[in-house]
């Protein structure tokens, strides 16, 4: 039979999304749920693939308090055909992420991350997939944030270009795409941005008829074509499912019909994995037993609804930071607040979920000039189209910016202008200390003149646990100190 129907089903960043919520009497999301309705298609239908696209780990304390073992046991009941390494995958170490891939029951690809001494590839970079008489290519590709995650490991290193991403696509579809390969498909975890400046770039003749997406955390009501390539992805966590419906016609070798949409995942289209719920019972009581004590007691929840503006918990977080230190302002990254709403009761596990990037918190001096050069790079175009980073400002800093003209129509702390020639010390955690040249466009070297940085805290989590132990009816409002005008 020439005509073959296939159903290709997508994940991306998960981020120990395991456990499903109850609104308005049903269950949404969970992986019980996910699993139930990925087994479902599978039984009913003859042709069904399960893709994800990076970022398993991170955002639970199930993942966490296993240093994503857990993680693994559960993907592997959820049994997907094919995944790609993401950023937070390498969160624990590129040495225990190969570690957790042999312990994984599925394939783990990625073209471009490899060994610098002799450009070995740490991954299979591709696979095929052969599905009732269709052959499918896969190939996986990463963010050039992996390097921001492994910057200590000096023999890492990963094509952070996305002209040489394409490239590498171009090599593996010269070198291994036959006249058997029917459809290929990139799996990447760059973000929605380069996702449409990779298809861009890729040749007709390399044959990528999608890119299924990950990391920016977009949600999309429909397909988004460049180059005549669809680019898909399905937001974040268990409680949505991509899904493409395909006709595929073997005799002439081309898909006759492509129908996507973000399918919901509740009990009103599935049913629970009873061996899902199982395993996921066994780790949550595990850890329920170490981490469920009561920690404080908000005055009402806080939101962090955006990672791009300034936030409830953001102030908070920043705030608790600060009080008390020998610094003047607490940059804390948006990203590290892994929670969209906290409260009012705080438990330990709370906690350590909200905020689980736990690490070295790095003073440092930076001149008013220095320090205007890094709000304006912080707050450039890209920060609102794509995954950049962001960050929420301690008590007293108030920025004014304006998108039309790029111009800082206010920077101040405590009232007073932050004038070139003001010194100023600010902190932040390792991974932007890390990073800091290429995330607020100021040379480390230059600003290490002012002062000499030094470590202030080993531990992020612990002023935080300290704070929250000691203090009671926490609240925190958005102020004004980030004030965006169009």
């Amino acid at each position: 039979m020439a005509i073959k129907e296939l159903i290709l089903l997508h994940s991306n960043d998960m981020h120990g999304d395991f456990l499903p919520v109850e609104k308005d009497g049903h269950l949404i999301g969970g992986l019980s749920l996910l699993s139930g309705y990925v087994h479902r298609l599978r039984t009913d239908n003859r042709n069904v693939l399960y893709v994800n696209a990076g970022d398993m780990f991170r955002g639970s304390i199930i993942d966490e308090d296993y240093l994503g073992l857990s993680t693994i046991d559960l993907m592997n009941r959820l049994s997907p055909d094919v995944t790609v390494v993401g950023n937070h995958e390498v969160d624990y170490g590129l040495a225990h992420l190969l570690f957790l891939e042999k312990c994984a029951r599925f394939p783990i690809i990625n073209a471009n991350l490899f060994v610098t001494i002799n450009n070995a590839r740490l991954f299979e970079p591709y696979m095929n997939i052969d599905i009732d008489g269709i052959r499918i290519m896969f190939i996986g590709i990463l963010t050039d944030e992996v390097l921001a995650s492994t910057r200590s490991e000096k023999v890492i290193g990963s094509f952070v270009d996305v002209r040489e991403a394409a490239r590498e696509v171009g090599i593996i579809a010269d070198n291994y795409r036959t006249r058997k390969t029917d459809i290929v498909v990139l799996v990447t975890h760059i973000g929605i941005e380069k996702d449409r400046e990779l298809a861009s770039l890729l040749d007709p003749d390399w044959g990528v008829q999608m890119i299924i997406g990950g990391h920016s955390h977009t949600f999309m009501d429909e397909p988004e074509f460049v180059n005549g390539i669809p680019i898909v992805q399905a937001g974040q966590g268990s409680g949505q499912v991509g899904r493409f419906d395909i006709v595929y016609d073997t005799f002439r070798h081309r898909i006759t019909e492509l129908a996507w949409r973000c399918q919901p995942i509740d009990d009103t289209v599935a049913s629970p994995d009873p061996v899902m719920e199982d395993l996921i019972a066994h780790y949550k009581g595990q850890t329920d037993a170490k981490y469920k004590r009561i920690l404080t007691h908000f005055a009402r929840p806080l939101t962090h609804p955006s990672r791009t503006q300034e936030t409830e918990l953001g102030n908070l977080y920043a705030d608790l930071l600060q009080w008390e230190s020998s610094f003047d302002i607490m940059m804390m990254g948006s990203g590290a607040i892994r929670k969209e709403i906290l409260g009012p009761v705080i438990e330990y596990q709370d906690m350590l979920e909200c905020t689980p990037f736990d690490d070295n918190l790095w003073m440092l001096k930076v001149t008013g000039a220095q320090f205007r050069q890094m709000v304006l790079y912080i707050l450039r175009d890209e920060a609102w189209e794509g995954h950049t980073e962001f960050y929420q400002f301690s008590k007293g800093v108030r920025i004014v910016y304006r998108k039309s003209t790029h111009t800082l129509e206010e920077l101040s702390l405590h009232g007073e202008p932050i004038t070139d020639d003001r010194e100023l010390l600010i902190a932040m955690q390792t991974y932007h200390y890390k990073n800091f040249d290429s995330f607020f466009n100021v040379p480390l070297e230059e600003v290490s003149r002012n002062l000499k940085p030094r470590v202030v805290a080993t531990s992020v989590n612990n002023i935080v646990e300290e704070y929250f132990a000691t203090h009671s009816d926490l609240d925190a409002h958005v102020e004004g100190r980030i004030t965006i005008l169009d």
